[in-house]
């Protein structure tokens, strides 16, 4: 645990420039691995599964079958209904979120010039399930239900061997039944490139550790990405009203994920800060920020941009209209991060390292592309004439010129 005060402008912005993954090296390390499945394909696969999963896969088993997803159902009759529980909230929080996408529309800009937009779903995405520490039913419905309200007509899941009964369970109840046991770089390379038995998506979703957000950024191009996720992260802001046991269990909650995840206490009140240092004076990736009011923790809140951020104070809606970068928001004492990682209903799947300055949780919008339509009469294009061929020819462009006075030549 380290204590920084909120004069400390070199520690402080130790702190908002947290330590990230070498990407670089780690694209370095990736990319024979990529390089390879797209040349050689399931082999490939099937090396790399058993040298980094040390499981045995090949062409007959390397897809979960629909009498493996039934039997895992039958061993865990108690699961079901807890997903199907968080399935329904997560559903109801989309479809709502769908309802505020626009659709198709139209502007005339001059008479005769009409402008606008059709909105399309992605085809296909492949939905990226970690594995290894933790097992993750939840990133199935995360990145699963979204992608069905988009209407996305093939979910692909990768998930690194062997597949917990939990995410068999969470693939059927989202109604996916193509599912992989294959993980890391390589199931990146597949979804990206294609093998024999794995059909190529046109985005991937979903997280994993350094490598597998490596190779996703370095496919990227040849597919779409959701984000470039790091670490996770907690800031919780908290005034003298906060109950310090909930910090506690909130920062271990976060700290749970992975080593390296990291958990910020902002506030202003002494009380707060000696509640919890008992608790987690020995976390190492536990920071308190010490200033003097309110304002300036939110000040701090806007630089650092958390993945999660917790108001604990008076009244967070009033904080909640002063902040502008965060991936997801939770406000007051009951508004716990956990209950958003499982069964409230919002994404759990969200910018970190700071860019939830420039970027959004997974949703709905993130299955979706839009496609510009116009349609130009002849009398609209007279009107457009005359500035048009101005600016080609201020641009050098004799063909782009042409192309508009040819339609006006007897």
């Amino acid at each position: 645990m380290k204590v920084v005060g909120y004069t400390d402008e070199t520690e402080l912005q130790n702190v908002i420039d947290r330590s990230k993954p070498d990407f670089d090296l780690a694209i370095k390390a990736v990319k024979p691995i990529l390089d390879d499945v797209k040349e050689n394909g399931d082999p490939a696969l099937f090396k790399y599964t058993k040298k980094f999963d040390r499981v045995e896969i090949n062409k007959d088993n390397l897809r979960v079958t629909k009498e493996e997803i039934q039997d895992a159902r039958l061993r865990n009759k108690k699961l079901i209904s807890a997903l199907q529980k968080a399935y329904k909230n997560i559903e109801k929080f989309h479809l709502e979120q769908f309802k505020h996408i626009k659709g198709d529309w139209e502007i005339e800009t001059e008479d005769g010039v009409i402008v606008g937009e059709k909105v399309s779903s992605i085809e296909s995405i492949g939905a990226y399930v970690p594995g290894g520490r933790a097992v993750y039913p939840s990133t199935v419905l995360m990145t699963c239900i979204p992608a069905k309200i988009a209407k996305v007509k093939r979910i692909v899941i990768a998930s690194p061997p062997p597949i917990s009964d939990p995410v068999l369970v969470a693939a059927d109840i989202c109604g996916v039944d193509e599912i992989y046991r294959v993980g890391g770089v390589q199931a990146i390379a597949a979804l990206a490139y294609g093998t024999k038995s794995i059909k190529p998506v046109d985005k991937i979703v979903g997280p994993g550790n350094m490598y597998v957000t490596a190779a996703k950024l370095s496919v990227y191009g040849c597919v779409d990405i959701d984000m470039p996720a790091g670490p996770s992260e907690i800031l919780i802001l908290a005034d003298d009203s906060a109950k310090p046991r909930f910090i506690v269990a909130d920062v271990l909650a976060q700290l749970e994920h992975d080593p390296a995840s990291t958990a910020v206490l902002v506030t202003q009140s002494m009380e707060v800060v000696d509640g919890v240092s008992g608790d987690l004076k020995n976390r190492e990736n536990f920071t308190i920020i010490l200033g003097n009011d309110l304002s300036q923790g939110i000040e701090f809140v806007n630089r650092y941009a958390p993945e999660h951020l917790e108001i604990m104070t008076r009244d967070p809606k009033d904080v909640l209209k002063r902040i502008k970068n965060a991936g997801a928001i939770f406000l007051g004492d009951y508004s716990a991060v956990a209950a958003g990682d499982y069964a409230s209903g919002g994404n759990h799947i969200l910018p970190t390292m700071k860019t939830a300055k420039f970027s959004s949780a997974l949703s709905v919008r993130d299955f979706l592309k839009v496609s510009e339509v116009q349609k130009i009469s002849k009398e609209g294009l007279k009107k457009l004439k005359e500035t048009i061929e101005i600016l080609a020819q201020a641009e050098g462009m004799k063909e782009h010129k042409k192309s508009i006075t040819v339609r006006f030549e007897k």
